[in-house]
């Protein structure tokens, strides 16, 4: 494509709104198209607003655009954008897992925007691809889909397929595609307009960097903090924690109870508590498979732990979340959004 010309005919974008989106993350993937034609001059990109069957549904802030169509009349398009949020567990049926594959069968690209990627993922159109969703939800996506390369990359381009967390994350993506598109000059000119200060990159990460999240930046607790994060399942001992970022247990545990306020075991007991209950609230698996997967060998003891973190059972919090969800025992809450 000459970036200099314009193209022979508009890309045609269409934005999948399931119920309960989330709106910063859509607005954020289509204002940057609005602001491509504004600044060319000229109709770069059309967009289509569809939901599954034509009728309005409500954002994650309770707010209700009207849509253009439902799947079923969405016509020719060149990408869609899966808009996800809250509760995108129950938003998946067969008609629609099977319109997105028939979809990705004719080459449309496929874009997964916060919680979208979960239902890209359900319909098989990430298998043995890279991809992103939002970091409370990346636990949950490798759990289920261990055919996917999940990352916790800000946003993954990876051939046909674009998926991205949410927030305004949307918005470095489609910029990176707007100068892959039509040249980085009016990809910066629209960051420009947006106050946007630079278009982050695919090596950007969702999350602020660890010495920052935590306040400090001493390198032997960083180090140590990441280490707790990677070995989730299979917890390392303090003793082999601290060999391997090269202190003594007894320097890690005050560096612990000086920056953090807490001892290293109970940190780290804390990091595998919050892990599961991402899982609980996101994925189908057991109560039992759950305690495993963070690295707990007994389920009473999980219980136990879990009880005192948060001040109820594992077992409750799985009925509260299909509560929330109004579904059944084998739908999950998506907390994202």
């Amino acid at each position: 494509m000459d970036l200099h010309a314009d193209p022979p005919h508009a890309l045609r974008y269409g934005f999948l709104l399931l119920p309960r989106y989330s709106m910063i993350a859509f607005s954020s993937m289509l204002e940057p198209l609005r602001m491509a034609n504004q600044l060319r001059g000229a109709t770069l990109y059309e967009w289509v607003m569809l939901t599954m069957d034509g009728r309005p549904v409500a954002a994650s802030n309770g707010l209700m655009l009207p849509p253009d169509a439902g799947i079923d009349k969405a016509g020719q398009l060149d990408l869609i954008c899966v808009c996800g949020g809250l509760d995108v567990r129950l938003a998946g049926d067969r008609r629609l897992l099977g319109w997105l594959v028939r979809q990705a069968k004719k080459g449309v690209m496929l874009a997964g925007i916060c919680t979208g990627s979960y239902l890209l993922a359900r319909a098989g159109a990430l298998d043995g691809y890279r991809a992103t969703i939002h970091w409370e939800n990346i636990a949950g996506l490798r759990e289920e889909f261990p055919g996917i390369v999940s990352t916790d990359d800000l946003f993954v381009i990876d051939r046909d397929r674009y998926t991205c967390s949410g927030g305004i994350a949307p918005m470095d993506m489609i910029l990176t595609l707007i100068s892959q598109q039509y040249g980085i000059e009016l990809a910066a000119d629209i960051s420009e307009e947006f106050i946007h200060d630079r278009i982050r990159t695919t090596n950007d990460q969702q999350r602020n960097p660890l010495k920052l999240r935590i306040g400090l930046g001493h390198t032997k607790l960083v180090e140590a903090v990441r280490l707790m994060e990677a070995n989730i399942e299979e917890p390392i001992a303090l003793d082999e924690l601290s060999r391997y970022v090269g202190i003594s247990r007894r320097q890690l545990e005050r560096l612990f109870r000086k920056y953090l306020n807490y001892a290293p075991t109970r940190y780290y007991l804390r990091l595998r508590l919050i892990r599961a209950r991402q899982l609980l609230l996101q994925t189908d698996m057991s109560v039992t498979a759950v305690a495993l997967s963070c690295g707990f060998t007994t389920t009473p003891h999980f219980s136990k732990c879990y009880r005192e973190l948060y001040g109820w059972a594992p077992s409750h919090e799985r009925r509260q979340a299909i509560s929330w969800s109004g579904g059944s025992p084998d739908a999950g809450q998506t907390v994202a959004g």
